[in-house]
C-alpha cells in the first residue's frame, strides 16, 4: 500500500481527499458522517454573517443520458448562526483529531471583519482558512466573493488582513470568473498566502422551462445566475490549476477543485501541480462512500506506476504543459483503422468528410465487403476521428517520422526576424 499523506503548506492529511466548501459540510454531523467515510479533510462551508437561502436553489445539466453532467446552483454561504457553526467544529475537530477541518471564511472587504473572524474561527481549534473570493452570486451583489476575487488588489490587501492575525496556513480560494487567473493567484501570494484554491464556481444559467418560460431554477418565477460545477467544468479547472502550477511567480501549493468524480481526475489535478483536491458535486451526486473506491483506486495506481508516495505524482506533468507557440510543427500523427475492429458505423467518415479534411474514403474489397481507409497522405492527425468513434482501439492515432529536426512557431519567428534586414 502507498503512502497517501499529504502536507498542503503546513496541514497534514491522512490522505489527498477533501471536502470542498459546499452544501455537504454544512454541518458537524454531516463531517463527522464523512470523515467516518474515509475523507481525510473537510473544509466548512463558508462562514460569516449568516443568510437567508433562497428555495428552489440547485439546477442541473444532464447530457446524452448522463445525469449530473454540470450542476448550478445559487446558495449561499451559512445559513446557521457563527456560533452554532463553531461549536460543531470544535466538537467535530476534538472526535476527528487527525482529519482536517479547514474553514472557509468570508466577510466584507474590511480590515476590523477580518481580524474578528479569523480570531474567533482559529480559537476552536481549526487546521487552516480558506478565504472565499470566489462565490459568483449573492456575496457578490454585496462586494464579496468573486467581486472581491475580481480584482488583485483586493485579493492581496485582504490576504494580508488575515496574515496579520492568522497563525494557521491561509489558502486563498480563487474565482475562475477572470481572464487570467495568475493575476490574482500571484496578488493572494503577495498578500502573504501559504496555498491556493481553485477553481471556485462558473457564473452560468442552467437553462430555460419551455413550457413556462422560467429560468432555471426559478424563485417565485425569477431566476438569476449562479455557479456551475460538477464534470463539464473540469477541464476549466484542470487548465487554470496547471497555468498556476507551471507560473514561478505563484509558487505556492494548490488544491485542486472542479469537476473532480474518481480517482482518476484526482491524478490529474495532482499531475498538474495539485497537493490535494477537494469534491463537491459527485458527492452530492452519489454520497459520502466514493472517498472509498478513491482510495482503492488511488492506492492500486500508484502500486502498479511502482510509486511508494502519492507526493511523487505532485506536479509530474506540469513541464510538459507549455504555451502553443512552444510546440514542434514538425511532429506529425495520422489516423489508422483497424478494420477487423471497426463497425462500419461511418461516423469517422462523415465527421471528416463534413467538417476536416476529407481523407477517409469507403473502399469496396475484392470480397465485396466496404470498409474504411484513411489517406494518410491527406490526413492532419487532427484525431476528430478517433474522437467520434464508438469502438474502443478501431482507429489508433500513428506518429509518424517527419524526417526533420524539431522546429517551433517561436524558433521560425525568431529565425525570419534574424534573417529581416
Amino acid at each position: 500500500m502507498a503512502d497517501l499523506r499529504i502536507n498542503l503548506a503546513g496541514i497534514a492529511s491522512p490522505n489527498p481527499f477533501w471536502l470542498a466548501s459546499a452544501p455537504p459540510t454544512n454541518t458537524g454531523y454531516q463531517v463527522q458522517r464523512a470523515f467516518e467515510a474515509g475523507w481525510g479533510g473537510a473544509v466548512w462551508k463558508t462562514l460569516g454573517d449568516p443568510i437567508i437561502n433562497t428555495s428552489s436553489r440547485f439546477a442541473a445539466v444532464h447530457f446524452n443520458g448522463q445525469r449530473v453532467a454540470g450542476f448550478n446552483n445559487i446558495e449561499l454561504i451559512t445559513d446557521r448562526p457563527l456560533e452554532v457553526n463553531l461549536k460543531e467544529i470544535y466538537e467535530t475537530k476534538k472526535r476527528f483529531p487527525h482529519n482536517v477541518i479547514v474553514a472557509s471564511l468570508m466577510v466584507e472587504p474590511k480590515q476590523e471583519k477580518w481580524h474578528e473572524i479569523v480570531k474567533k474561527v482559529e480559537a476552536i481549534g481549526v487546521d487552516g482558512l480558506e478565504l472565499n473570493f470566489g462565490c459568483p452570486h449573492g456575496m457578490a451583489e454585496r462586494g464579496m466573493g468573486s467581486a472581491s476575487g475580481q480584482q488583485p488588489d483586493l485579493v492581496e490587501a485582504q490576504t494580508m488582513w488575515v496574515k496579520e492575525v492568522a497563525t494557521t496556513p491561509v489558502i486563498v480560494k480563487l474565482t475562475p470568473n477572470i481572464t487570467d487567473i495568475t493575476a490574482t493567484a500571484k496578488a493572494a501570494v503577495r498578500g502573504g498566502a501559504d496555498a491556493i484554491s481553485l477553481i471556485n464556481t462558473i457564473n452560468s444559467l442552467a437553462g430555460v422551462d419551455l413550457d413556462t418560460w422560467n429560468t432555471i431554477p426559478h424563485v417565485g418565477g425569477k431566476g438569476a445566475h449562479g455557479g456551475y460545477c460538477g464534470p463539464a467544468v473540469k477541464p476549466i479547472a484542470l487548465n487554470m490549476v496547471a497555468e498556476c502550477a507551471r507560473n514561478a511567480a505563484v509558487g505556492v501549493p494548490i488544491s485542486g477543485i472542479g469537476g473532480i468524480s474518481s480517482w482518476r481526475d484526482a491524478v490529474e489535478f495532482m499531475l498538474m501541480g495539485a497537493t490535494g483536491v477537494q469534491v463537491c458535486t459527485a458527492v452530492m451526486h452519489h454520497g459520502f462512500r466514493i472517498v472509498e473506491e478513491m482510495i482503492d483506486g488511488l492506492n492500486n495506481y500508484l502500486d502498479d506506476k511502482g510509486l511508494s508516495s502519492v507526493n511523487e505524482l505532485i506536479g509530474r506533468s506540469v513541464p510538459r504543459y507549455s504555451d502553443w507557440g512552444n510546440l514542434d510543427l514538425n511532429y506529425a500523427v495520422v489516423a489508422r483503422i483497424d478494420t477487423d475492429t471497426c463497425i462500419n458505423c461511418n461516423k469517422c467518415h462523415i465527421a471528416c468528410e463534413d467538417t476536416s479534411h476529407q481523407c477517409i474514403d469507403r473502399i469496396t474489397g475484392e470480397d465485396g465487403r466496404a470498409y474504411l481507409q484513411v489517406r494518410e497522405e491527406d490526413c492532419v492527425g487532427c484525431n476528430l476521428c478517433s474522437i467520434v468513434c464508438p469502438v474502443e482501439g478501431a482507429i489508433s492515432m500513428v506518429e509518424v517520422p517527419s524526417g526533420e529536426g524539431i522546429m517551433t512557431w517561436n524558433e521560425r519567428q525568431a529565425a525570419l526576424a534574424r534573417l529581416s534586414p
